[in-house]
């Protein structure tokens, strides 16, 4: 179930995604009275194979245009008249240009129907962005809550932190959002370091340059906290045993348990073993015994004794706060892309496609976290699409905005031959992420 839960997550997300991007292509064409011949959410093809695999799980012709359903899950198109696109088709474009074919419009109405898409995500990802603030506004946990310091991952002992060390600042400046400790802005920055206390001494720990390549690969630094058990899931050994919610577990055979991290330390030890619990329900001891998962758990979530605070935001404030958000994800690739052509990020831990995302989901449905990842989705994909490669809008904006300066439009045999290199990265380029997402699996 927790698969099916990711898979179903993937194609939420992604869905409603590629249908807008088309769908800015699309109505920006018609504004311009250029023929749309198909609208296609997902391929109807193996891409790029046009002859390949030709059906669809669904069309309808609707005057000029095909609309339809692919197979192939891995993005849309929208075929425009007169256009060299992803199906090579170059034959009609040596006919003379008629009215309603792309070729025949004026540059700048070509420039923004190849926007279109880019600026239809940009507006999706704001719009989400600026409602979750408004709605939810901003949960956070705050660092003076964090009285009993930090639980160090392996990933963070690397760098030089311990468990129960407590981060009072980050490069030297104090900070309200215990969150803001493993802030992906943070770790991209340049000769970042943490001021710990530890055992009554402050000290400086350097973030070192590669840490975001590792950070989406293993965890990092949680805070250290007392619980009591939250909701007990059904059908595992807690449930079997008789654990309930509220319960406040003091033992594991006869290791004593103060916080969450001893519990799955220790429950991790005894991964595929009978253990006996000791836990406190209306302040008298029960026993329970369970067989712990060969994963190392038992079966519950806990909940924290941290006290979250929110901040909620007027609508004008969340508009500035939800669109800062939105651009941040493409400030953001823009900073680990600068990483990895300086050398400091290593690719094959730091690029992920379909596959590796996928896997990286939770397997438990959560509609806020759903939301708030095709907001930062729709950013993600403008900003891949605005890239100066051929195949992608981003390269026809490089061509229109060449033909708008020079006055002159590229050759068709140098479109032609440039939108086949570009098939040609964009191909090596999803190849590359599938072999990594592979390999790392």
């Amino acid at each position: 179930m927790g698969v099916f839960n990711q898979i179903l997550q993937i194609l939420l997300i992604l869905t409603p995604l590629v249908a807008l991007h088309e769908f800015g292509h699309f109505i920006t064409a018609k504004i311009f009275k250029m023929r749309v011949e198909k609208f296609y959410i997902f391929f109807d093809f193996l891409f790029p194979l046009q002859n390949v695999g030709n059906f669809a799980l669904f069309k309808k012709t609707k005057g000029d245009t095909e609309y339809g359903l692919g197979w192939f899950p891995l993005g849309g198109y929208v075929k425009i008249s007169g256009m060299v696109d992803e199906s090579m088709d170059v034959e009609v474009l040596k006919e003379p240009a008629k009215p309603w074919e792309f070729r025949a419009k004026p540059a700048w109405q070509r420039l923004i129907v190849m926007l279109g898409g880019i600026i239809m995500n940009v507006i999706t990802g704001i719009v989400i962005f600026v409602g979750m603030v408004y709605a939810y506004g901003e949960a956070f946990v705050p660092a003076k809550e964090v009285k009993y310091g930090i639980f160090a991952h392996p990933l963070a002992e690397e760098i030089g932190l311990k468990t129960y060390d407590k981060i009072v600042k980050i490069n030297g400046k104090d900070y309200v959002n215990f969150d803001d400790v493993k802030n992906i802005d943070v770790i991209l920055g340049s000769n970042g370091y943490y001021t710990i206390e530890r055992n009554g001494k402050l000290i400086d720990v350097k973030i070192p340059n590669n840490l975001a390549e590792k950070l989406g690969q293993q965890p990092f630094i949680d805070p250290v906290f007392k619980f009591n058990v939250g909701e007990v899931i059904a059908e595992t050994p807690a449930a079997k045993a008789g654990l309930k919610k509220g319960d406040i577990i003091s033992k594991i055979d006869t290791v004593s348990i103060n916080f969450y991290h001893e519990l799955k330390t220790i429950l991790s030890k005894k991964a595929g073993k009978d253990v006996t619990i000791t836990a406190l329900r209306n302040n008298k001891e029960v026993l329970f015994t369970a067989q712990v998962t060969p994963q190392g758990t038992i079966g519950f979530y806990p909940v924290s004794f941290i006290k979250e605070d929110i901040r909620k935001y007027s609508l004008s404030s969340s508009i500035v706060l939800g669109t800062q958000k939105a651009f941040s994800v493409v400030f953001l690739q823009f900073k680990a892309f600068g990483k990895m052509f300086k050398g400091e990020l290593d690719p094959s831990k730091s690029v992920r496609g379909v596959v590796g995302i996928t896997k990286s989901l939770p397997t438990q449905i959560s509609w806020p976290f759903l939301l708030g990842m095709c907001g930062l989705f729709s950013m993600g994909l403008a900003f891949m699409n605005l890239l100066p490669i051929p195949a992608l809008d981003g390269g026809h904006v490089v061509f229109l905005v060449y033909e708008i300066i020079a006055r002159r439009p590229p050759s068709l045999k140098f479109m032609e031959n440039a939108q086949k290199v570009g098939m040609i990265l964009l191909l090596s380029l999803m190849a590359y992420t599938f072999y990594n997402d592979i390999f790392n699996f």
